[in-house]
């Protein structure tokens, strides 16, 4: 199931079943919820002793929730938030720059160009740092957008720190400084596995010439997320209308992609087919540039491919907070990136909220489940959403009914047909051809729903009335009795 932050409960087909029966779980679910909750925060503070303290008030919780919990648990507890307090100071204190001053010779570039108004921004590797760079010499900018992650390019320049509130911004991306360029030079290839995942991003990037702009942008955002090209106005009416989710890869992408790698793997042994699993996920999410919403949704869906060989409970909401905890503790500074935490927020909206309304919303018959769905995407998504944007668009639940079906399938056809379409152009127009026909109706949506969207406090008061209708609909038509939908 898929929910308006495009995250997606990632559910293994039938050809991942475990090959034994489920045994019992080391780990009990107010001990994960709490983990992650402790690493999340202690990273934040960067202070191993507040990590440990907000360990310690989390045991007394856990303990009071289930007392049977044991004492080894407990004490992990507090280990886990100490170690993340030091694991973010540590990589805090690693965002001070080695290196400024003038700089010449090759750098290594990370993930893909993002253009800008009159610029095109890049993240390079210097001396084991990344800088960014503000390409804006008019020549340079479309040489610029060529480059592909892993490539490595020869350029003169000048490196400089970065001021206190663009660093805090970058943080995440673990940039210490800036590059002032003076010189763009030769380009070298990458790696062989960065060569093998740019050959792939290329042959998409070949089948998109079969749109109309600005939809081959659009299709390149759908099926790998490489949003360069997405002109200003695509952009703003996908984030005023809730759908700037579809242009990024996230859960739903894995998920689908998961489909078509299960008849393949489906005859292999369990422990074989789990290998194979974990490993197109990650190429999956080397693909599309290791993204903090393709993170998580990686991470859930090697947990999950994990639970299903050993027997162990795949409870979407459990998987997601080991997947917090795990992230966070390996990449401290995930916790001041945006996109991460409306992702999270998303998929525990997703988990929780979503299966719960749907249930009460049988009335609906067939629409319950989405509208479930979306419905908790939105509220797992309010507070990051507003704090990052500022508002919450009232139009992006019907949005997301009407176009995440059909991005759905654009996701799931479209890869394997783009890099058919790549490397074999003449099937490039008849292939294309749905995917033509998907985009358009993804942005079309985007564009109603634009010019429908209340402006200011209209859009709060249209969602207080959505709440207020819901809770009458729940009331009147909700579960009965045993929890089962009523039959009217």
């Amino acid at each position: 199931m898929s929910g308006g932050d495009g995250v997606t409960v990632v559910a293994m087909p039938p050809c991942y079943e475990p090959a034994r029966p489920r045994w019992r779980q080391p780990l009990t679910d107010p001990v994960v919820v709490n983990a992650a909750v402790v690493v999340a925060l202690g990273a934040w503070s960067g202070v191993w002793v507040v990590g440990a303290l907000l360990g310690s008030v989390l045991v007394l919780l856990v303990r009071a929730i289930d007392p049977s919990t044991a004492r080894w648990m407990l004490v992990a507890l507090v280990l886990l938030g100490s170690a993340a307090g030091i694991r973010g100071a540590h990589e805090i204190d690693r965002l001070q720059p080695r290196t400024l001053g003038p700089h010449e010779g090759w750098v290594q570039v990370v993930g893909d160009p993002r253009p800008a108004r009159n610029a095109v921004r890049l993240v390079v590797r210097v001396a084991g740092q990344r800088y960014e760079v503000w390409v804006r010499d008019r020549s340079d900018r479309s040489r610029a957008l060529e480059l592909q992650g892993g490539q490595w390019v020869h350029v003169r320049g000048e490196l400089r720190p970065l001021t206190s509130s663009r660093a805090e911004r970058v943080a995440w991306q673990h940039v210490v400084g800036s590059m002032r360029l003076h010189e763009f030079g030769p380009v070298a290839h990458g790696s062989r596995v960065a060569t093998a995942s740019n050959a792939v991003r290329r042959a998409v990037e070949r089948a998109s010439a079969e749109f109309d702009e600005p939809h081959d942008a659009l299709f390149r955002g759908l099926v790998i997320g490489d949003r360069r090209g997405q002109p200003d106005p695509m952009v703003d009416r996908f984030r005023a209308t809730g759908l700037s989710h579809l242009t990024v890869v996230s859960g739903l992408n894995v998920a689908l992609l998961l489909v078509l790698v299960g008849p393949f793997v489906r005859r292999l042994r369990p422990w074989v087919r789990w290998v194979v699993t974990v490993a197109v996920i990650v190429w999956f999410a080397g693909l599309t540039r290791f993204e903090p919403s393709i993170m998580r949704a990686s991470a859930m869906a090697a947990l999950s491919a994990t639970a299903f060989v050993l027997g162990r409970d795949r409870a979407p909401f459990r998987l997601l907070c080991l997947a917090v905890a795990a992230l966070v503790l390996v990449d401290p500074l995930l916790v001041h990136s945006a996109g991460f935490w409306l992702s999270v927020g998303a998929t525990a909206g997703v988990c929780t909220v979503g299966p719960w309304l749907a249930a009460r919303l049988g009335a609906l018959g067939p629409l319950a489940a989405p509208v479930g769905v979306t419905l908790g995407a939105q509220m797992g998504v309010v507070v990051p959403l507003v704090a990052t944007f500022g508002s919450l668009p009232l139009v992006s639940v019907p949005a997301n009914l009407l176009a995440v079906p059909v991005a759905s399938v654009v996701k799931l056809y479209g890869l394997p047909a783009a890099v058919l379409a790549g490397w074999v152009p003449s099937l490039g127009a008849p292939l294309m051809l749905p995917c033509r026909l998907g985009v358009w109706w993804v942005d079309q949506v985007a564009v109603a729903a634009e010019r429908l969207e209340p402006a200011g406090a209209v859009t709060w008061i249209g969602w207080g009335l959505l709440a207020g209708g819901l809770a009458v609909f729940v009331a009147r038509y909700g579960v009965v009795d045993d929890g089962a939908p009523p039959h009217r």
